[in-house]
C-alpha cells in the first residue's frame, strides 16, 4: 500500500517514517511540508492514503483535503490531528478526509487505521 506523508514538523514526519518503516505492507512514495505540496505529490504518485496534517502552511490540511478530493483521485485521506476538538473531526469530515487520528494515538491505532481507510472503511 503506497502512503504520502504531508506534515510540516520535521521531527513528525521521521517519527512516521519510523513507525512505517516497521509494516511491510505499506510503502512511503512521497512527502509534502505544506498543503499546496500534498495536491502537487498526490496528484503525481496516486497514492492510496495520504496521512494529512491539517496545520500547515500555505494551505492547511482541511483545504489541502478537499482539493484532493475534487481530483477525484482514487487517493484517500486520513487526517492527522494534534487537536482530538469534535469541530475538526467534523471540518476534515466535510472536505472529504476518511478518517483521523490524534497525534498523541499514532503510535498504536496508525497501521491500523491506514488499513481501514485504505479499504474505504
Amino acid at each position: 500500500m503506497s502512503v504520502v506523508v504531508a506534515d510540516d514538523n520535521g521531527l513528525f514526519r521521521s517519527a512516521l517514517d519510523a513507525i512505517l518503516a516497521a509494516e511491510a505492507s505499506i510503502v512511503v512514495v512521497g512527502r509534502a511540508t505544506d498543503g499546496e505540496e500534498a495536491i502537487r505529490v498526490v496528484s503525481e504518485l496516486e497514492p492510496d492514503v495520504v496521512l494529512m496534517d491539517l496545520s500547515m502552511p500555505v494551505l492547511d490540511g482541511f483545504l489541502a483535503t478537499q482539493r484532493i478530493q475534487e481530483q477525484a483521485l482514487r487517493t484517500r485521506v486520513l487526517v492527522l490531528t494534534g487537536s482530538p476538538e469534535r469541530a475538526d473531526v467534523e471540518r476534515a469530515e466535510a472536505a472529504g478526509a476518511a478518517g483521523y487520528v490524534t497525534k498523541d494515538r499514532i503510535a498504536s491505532e496508525l497501521v491500523a487505521a491506514i488499513h481501514a481507510v485504505a479499504k474505504g472503511g
